[in-house]
């Protein structure tokens, strides 16, 4: 399967945002915080001018595709699949990204980044309702329980994760131990990255 394999620094100096590429209180990270507002590229913040309205569309498309790790064309069909929707067709696209399998393991704080989760998954160490899924962009239905097997809680990233006490899950997700259910869909208020949704529908509207 087709993915992103350079350097993910440069995706987030490229949005100016961090896109969660990097285990939070990591060296890496804070290394991209300091850098986050320097472009990627040899002319660095020299290369950057005024963004046309079309600009605007284009980089909070490339900004959202990027941060949940999925190439152009997943993320275009998500959006056809949102917009036949009834609804919000903005919201309906965070709502299917949302639900991705390897986003949930990330939600619920079972793994650093979502390409830690990618990987988890496509070897094999997760199970929904028992049932062991090896596909990332799986969708999780109210209801479903998701757990990580014995192999993936003895990762050192996971098992610290697991060994956090105080930690906060968007409120659409529970979870104990090695495993979470979906208590309910994700709305739009359960996403706390900053996203401007229209924009994306208007660049896919042109």
């Amino acid at each position: 399967m087709a993915r992103y394999t350079g350097p993910r620094s440069r995706l987030s100096r490229r949005e100016g945002v961090d896109l969660g590429h990097k285990t939070v209180g990591s060296k890496a990270h804070a290394m991209l915080l300091k850098r986050l507002q320097v472009p990627p590229g040899q002319h660095g913040s020299k290369g950057t001018g005024k963004i046309s309205g079309f600009g605007q569309q284009l980089r909070e498309k490339q900004k959202v595709k990027r941060m949940y790790a999925v190439l152009e064309r997943q993320f275009r069909k998500a959006f056809e699949r949102a917009r036949l929707v009834r609804g919000n067709t903005g919201e309906k696209l965070l709502e299917i990204m949302e639900r991705r399998l390897d986003n949930v393991l990330f939600r619920l704080l079972l793994v650093p980044t979502r390409a830690a989760s990618r990987q988890i998954v496509s070897h094999g160490h997760v199970f929904v309702d028992g049932k062991k899924v090896n596909i990332p962009s799986f969708e999780v239905s109210v209801g479903h329980v998701v757990t990580l097997d014995q192999t993936a809680t003895e990762i050192p990233a996971v098992k610290k994760m697991l060994d956090e006490k105080n930690i906060k899950l968007p409120e659409w997700l529970e979870r104990k131990g090695p495993s979470g259910r979906v208590v309910r869909l994700p709305m739009r208020s359960d996403i706390g990255e900053d996203i401007a949704e229209q924009y994306i529908v208007e660049h896919y509207s042109r």
